[in-house]
């Protein structure tokens, strides 16, 4: 069941969210709130009526946490309101009286104390900033530092070696979180305890075998029928330079105009992946359209503007533009954005271009990385005749 939580402070409601709901977030927007991405929640500037909102949203359970209070109100649950009074551990809600007819109980509410506090949360980003950490990197080493905490209910002081086994074990056991997913807790953790800390309790340990899983790649006919039902320019853009180029997500969203060299079809990609910079072919289709669209949408700065100019497109709208794309064609492959940049790189494959440059193109530092393209593509296997087909059969 979803519950919407408020935080209500001197000047300012906050609302977390930890998932992406499109029709909600632009009610929300619609209503004044101001989207905060690092901290991943809605911020409303001035203290809004929970009424209000419950108007919008009549079927979602509100919770209302009061700076200056000592109680939490709940309304929604069964569209009575409740007044729960704090406690240190758990927190137990008076039932509400009975509606003639209703078969259900007011369940007691249980809110764990929150174990990786603010003080830890801002050091450790600190650290990270001073290391010069992309923001991706710094909101997954936050992440797993408090959900490693969350899961324990410990501190980062009292949490050893034997700890972070067993936290590892209910990841794998949850069949919520990859082998890669794992590591980078294991980073996560390992970092805090040697930088923070100043520990060494978290020792060097066995790493999680990593899924021998190849890439899903689309056939050209595949990707011509994705651009072909793309009427939108913006998206079809987009989706066109992930495929011709070989651009990661969070590498396509970042381009700005000064970025595409006509003239010698290059596109140079700044702060990559490892914050390195590297250039990539452009392709000359793709440059033809980036000039109409350029002059139509008067482009100055942002390839992909966002909502609000002053800011490119987000990945997570990205993904969401390539899921829709994926759908009108008809095509059942489950794969993400990324998997355009699968297939640029084994379609050069199978046409005969040098691993080596495409190891460039994409960015790789392990020529290993790119060999794993060899597994997909079907230049060494078109001359393989299978054995069924050498059998007559009727």
């Amino acid at each position: 069941m979803d519950v919407f939580y408020f935080f209500r402070g001197s000047g300012s409601v906050h609302l977390p969210f930890y998932r992406y709901n499109p029709p909600v977030f632009r009610q929300l927007i619609q209503n004044g709130g101001r989207w905060n991405n690092e901290c991943r929640m809605f911020i409303f500037q001035h203290c809004i009526e929970i009424q209000k909102l419950q108007t919008l949203f009549p079927d979602v359970p509100f919770v209302q946490v009061d700076e200056d209070s000592n109680y939490i109100q709940v309304s929604g649950f069964l569209n009575q309101p409740v007044e729960i009074a704090p406690n240190e551990n758990c927190i137990d809600a008076p039932l509400p009286e009975k509606t003639a007819g209703s078969p259900f109980e007011f369940p007691s509410l249980s809110l764990p104390p929150e174990k990786f506090s603010v003080c830890w949360k801002d050091r450790l980003e600190t650290e990270l900033r001073a290391r010069k950490y992309s923001i991706q990197t710094r909101r997954a080493y936050i992440y797993y530092n408090r959900l490693i905490c969350r899961s324990l209910q410990k501190t980062p002081e009292e949490i050893r070696s034997d700890d972070v086994t067993e936290f590892l074990a209910s990841m794998e056991k949850s069949g919520k979180y990859s082998a890669s997913a794992m590591n980078l807790a294991i980073s996560a953790v390992k970092f805090f305890f040697r930088f923070i800390l100043k520990k060494d309790d978290i020792s060097e340990r066995h790493r999680p075998h990593q899924d021998g899983r190849l890439p899903m790649v689309l056939s050209k006919e595949e990707v011509g029928k994705i651009l072909g039902m793309e009427k939108n320019p913006k998206h079809r853009l987009l989706l066109m330079l992930v495929y011709s180029s070989g651009l990661r997500v969070s590498e396509v969203v970042a381009l700005k105009k000064e970025h595409i060299d006509i003239s010698r079809k290059v596109i140079y990609v700044r702060l990559g992946k490892g914050r390195k910079d590297r250039s990539t072919l452009l392709s000359e289709r793709a440059a033809k359209f980036i000039e109409e669209y350029c002059d139509f949408f008067e482009i100055e700065k942002w390839l992909f503007p966002g909502q609000q100019p002053s800011h490119h497109l987000s990945i997570r709208s990205a993904q969401n533009i390539f899921d829709k794309a994926l759908r009108h064609a008809g095509i059942i492959k489950k794969m993400s954005i990324h998997g355009l940049r699968h297939t640029f790189a084994t379609h050069l494959l199978e046409s005969g271009t040098d691993i080596r440059y495409i190891q460039s193109l994409l960015g790789h530092s392990n020529l290993r990385t790119t060999e794993r393209y060899t597994h997909v593509a079907r230049r060494n296997i078109l001359n393989i005749q299978s054995p069924l087909d050498s059998i007559g059969l009727d």
